[in-house]
Formats: C-alpha cells, structure tokens, sequence
C-alpha cells in the first residue's frame, strides 16, 4: 500500500518494508511459536453488548533482523517481535472511555496480553481479558479478575492531556508481579485520533525469580 507493505511468504517468515525520505526499516519476521487465538476460539469479546466483539489472533514471539534507515544511513537490527492482527465492528460501548492494552515478552519465556477497558466513570470493564502463553506453549485465558494494574505515574502531554506513565502489574495466579515502565515517555502519536502506543521496559519476580522484559503498550481515550 502506497509505500509500506507487509506480507506472509510460502514459508514461514513475513517481510515488513515502509519508507518515506526521513525513515525506512526492512525486516523479516519469523514466528518462534504458533499464533495464539485470543478469547474464545478468537472471538475476543470488548462488552456486554454480544456485537461488541471482535477477531483477534497474535504471535506473540517472533525473531526479526534487517536493517532500519534514519535519513541516508542504514542502521542493521536483530531482536523479537510481536504480530497483531484484530479486525472488529465497533471500538467501544457507549459506557466505555478507553483501553489500556499491554503486550509483554518475559525473559523466563513466557508472553502476556491484557487490555483493560475503562469505563467512563472511572471503573475497569468486567470484559477486561488477555491471554498468557508459557514457556511451554501452554495457552491460558485471562479475566478481568486475573489480572490487577495500579498506576504508579502518569505524563503530561504538551498537547494537553495526562497518561499514565508506570504501572505496576499483577497476575495472583500466576504468582507474577512486575512493574512496567516507558522506554522514553513521550510515545503520543496522532492520527484521526491522538493516542499514546509505545516501546516499554518490563521488572519484577515471578514467583521466586527474577524477571525482566521488553513489551508495548497503547493508551487511549486520555486525550481529546
């Protein structure tokens, strides 16, 4: 499309190609492990309401290599990645405000989705779920109720608007606690809507061991 692309090969990896004349990255992305159908069967449900749904499969775990070009230089990377794919009639209720999505690579293997959806008087929507793959490949579903995120501190945009900034993020049954932190914290972009969708560093235990790991994380409905 235009001047980016990304598209599947007979194999396989996936290439992802964009440019314009400040940027260019290309990369080849292959999976580690399956993709993961989130929700039930991938139907991941966003609010009572039965059509408020949408389709929504990940690989949450892929290597990529290539190369990234900042104005003429080519600069070459390695590391992983991760694939969303969703496609959804409606992006919320009409008692929803927001979302608060995190999407977490564990260095003990294992790889955690969770959005939270907040509703407007302040309170998380009991749809709020994810997904938890393990080490092993084991795929568990989240709930509302699995899963407790305390915002530790926010930033203030200089557009006007204030985002949580650090999170501290617990999973009871999985013995997980970790904290959540931007990579650099201002990550606001602004398309047709203004929203806050960036790289974070990810510190904690999980039972009795240390943990760290690389994530992402997209806010919205905190600015106008």
């Amino acid at each position: 499309v235009n001047d980016w692309e990304i598209a599947q090969s007979s194999g396989e990896a996936w290439r992802l190609r964009a440019n314009d004349e400040a940027f260019g990255i290309d990369l080849e992305l292959t999976p580690l492990r399956p993709p993961v159908l989130n929700g039930a069967a991938g139907l991941s449900q966003k609010s009572a309401e039965p059509g408020n749904a949408s389709y929504y499969y990940s690989i949450p775990r892929m290597s990529s290599s290539g190369k990234i070009r900042i104005g003429d230089r080519d600069h070459r990377v390695s590391g992983l990645a991760w694939l969303d794919r969703e496609w959804s009639t409606s992006a919320l209720a009409p008692d929803q405000v927001g979302w608060d999505w995190f999407a977490l690579q564990l260095s003990d293997g294992s790889d955690l989705m969770f959005y939270q959806l907040r509703k407007t008087d302040g309170t998380a929507d009991a749809s709020s779920a994810g997904t938890r793959v393990g080490r092993d490949g084991v795929v568990s579903r989240l709930t509302a109720d699995d899963v407790e995120i305390t915002v530790a501190d926010t930033w203030a945009s200089p557009e006007g608007g204030e985002y949580p900034s650090r999170w501290t993020l617990r999973v009871p049954r999985f013995d997980l606690d970790v904290t959540v932190t931007p990579v650099i914290a201002d990550q606001e972009l602004f398309t047709t809507v203004r929203y806050w969708e960036g790289a974070v560093d990810v510190s904690g235990v999980s039972g009795a061991a240390t943990i760290s790991g690389r994530g992402y994380v997209e806010l919205t409905g905190y600015a106008d």
